[in-house]
C-alpha cells in the first residue's frame, strides 16, 4: 500500500488509503488479457479511470474487461457517441464505457450522461476521465498507461511495450491484490 493518493492538491491526498501496482505489458494481446484478469477483480459499483495518450491501449484493455465480463457487443472506442452501455449475458454487471475526451467540463458535463445512476449496479469505465469523474465516488481505480521508451527490436517500426500502473484508491480497493494481475 501506498500513500499519498489522488492529486498532489486533492485536500484527502495525504489520508485515504491507496493501493498501487506496476505491470509492463509487451502486446495489444497481453494488454487485452490485462483487462480479462481485471474484469475478474472488478463489481458492480467499481468506477475505473482510464488514462493514457492516443493509442496507448485504453479502449484494447476494456475490450479485455468486457469479454472478462462477458458483456454483449463489440467494445469499440466510444470517442463520436461519448458513452455505451454493454448489458451482461451472464449474471454479471453491465460495463459501461465512456470516452470524455471530447468533454470539456468536470462533473457538470458528465452529470448529463447519469452515470451516477448506472454506477451502483455497473462497472463504470471513464476514458480520458481524471479532472472529470473523481466525484462519482471515493473509490476508484486509476489505470495509467505509458509507452515505454526505446524499442527492444531496433527493427521494430513500433514498440508495443506498455507500462501500467494501477492504483486503487479508497477502502474499496484495500485488501484487493493488484499486483497479481502482472503474475
Amino acid at each position: 500500500m501506498e500513500a499519498p493518493l489522488e492529486a498532489p492538491d486533492s485536500p484527502a491526498a495525504e489520508t485515504r488509503i491507496r493501493v498501487t501496482a506496476r505491470i509492463t505489458v509487451d502486446s495489444p494481446e497481453r494488454m487485452s488479457e490485462l483487462g480479462r484478469g481485471l474484469a475478474a477483480l472488478l463489481r458492480p459499483g467499481d468506477l475505473v479511470m482510464l488514462t493514457g495518450e492516443l493509442g496507448a491501449g485504453k479502449t484494447t484493455l476494456t475490450r479485455g474487461l468486457g469479454a472478462g465480463l462477458g458483456v454483449r457487443g463489440a467494445v469499440t472506442s466510444p470517442t463520436f457517441v461519448i458513452a455505451r452501455v454493454h448489458p451482461s449475458l451472464t449474471s454479471g454487471p453491465p460495463l459501461v464505457h465512456v470516452d470524455a475526451y471530447r468533454l470539456g467540463g468536470g462533473l457538470d458535463e458528465m452529470e448529463d450522461l447519469d452515470l451516477d445512476v448506472s454506477l451502483p449496479d455497473s462497472v463504470v469505465v471513464v476514458e480520458w476521465g481524471d479532472g472529470k469523474v473523481e466525484e462519482l465516488s471515493d473509490d476508484r481505480l486509476r489505470v495509467v498507461i505509458d509507452r515505454v521508451v526505446g524499442t527492444v527490436d531496433p527493427l521494430a517500426e513500433e514498440d508495443d511495450r506498455r507500462e501500467v500502473t494501477l492504483t486503487g484508491i479508497g477502502a474499496r480497493w484495500a485488501d484487493v491484490d493488484l499486483a497479481s494481475l502482472g503474475a
